[in-house]
């Protein structure tokens, strides 16, 4: 006659069928990889900039500064407006807007600077995080 209690290993014997069936058929739901889905419409593809003057890549002539002006727009609404000068001796820091439409003048330095190049980049980010088109014109100081 076998000792012990009876019946207890048929206990064990469910405790473990229904710990390895939760495993296998209760965990429906799993931590899924998450996309965000882009935004479509106004907000697609971030603020628009533009360079009005010059409106080509152009020569000038050192002197007196030179203003190179523009617009950046998105229908979101623009969070902040980057320049970014190559050349030369100017530099502006970025423009924090509270709009949806911002207009810039730039009043670049030229004196002394005969025979450089300075590119002149200009690019917006919406209030949405979204970084916009950027704006480029290579200036020729002669």
């Amino acid at each position: 006659m076998k000792r012990g209690r009876p019946g207890l290993s048929k206990l064990a014997a469910g405790i473990v069928v229904s710990v390895l069936s939760a495993g296998l058929f209760g965990c429906n739901e799993r931590d899924r990889i998450f996309f965000p889905t882009l935004p479509t419409g106004p907000s697609a593809g971030g603020p628009t900039s533009t360079i009005d003057r010059p409106s080509i890549d152009t020569t000038i002539t050192a002197g007196p500064a030179f203003f190179v002006t523009g617009r950046v727009g998105d229908a979101d609404g623009v969070d902040t407006v980057y320049f970014e000068l190559d050349g030369g001796v100017s530099g502006f820091p970025p423009f924090i807007a509270n709009s949806d439409t911002v207009r810039f003048g730039l009043p670049i330095t030229t004196g002394g600077l005969s025979g450089t190049v300075i590119t002149v980049r200009v690019f917006g980010v919406d209030v949405l995080g979204i970084h916009g088109d950027t704006a480029i014109r290579r200036l020729t100081i002669q």
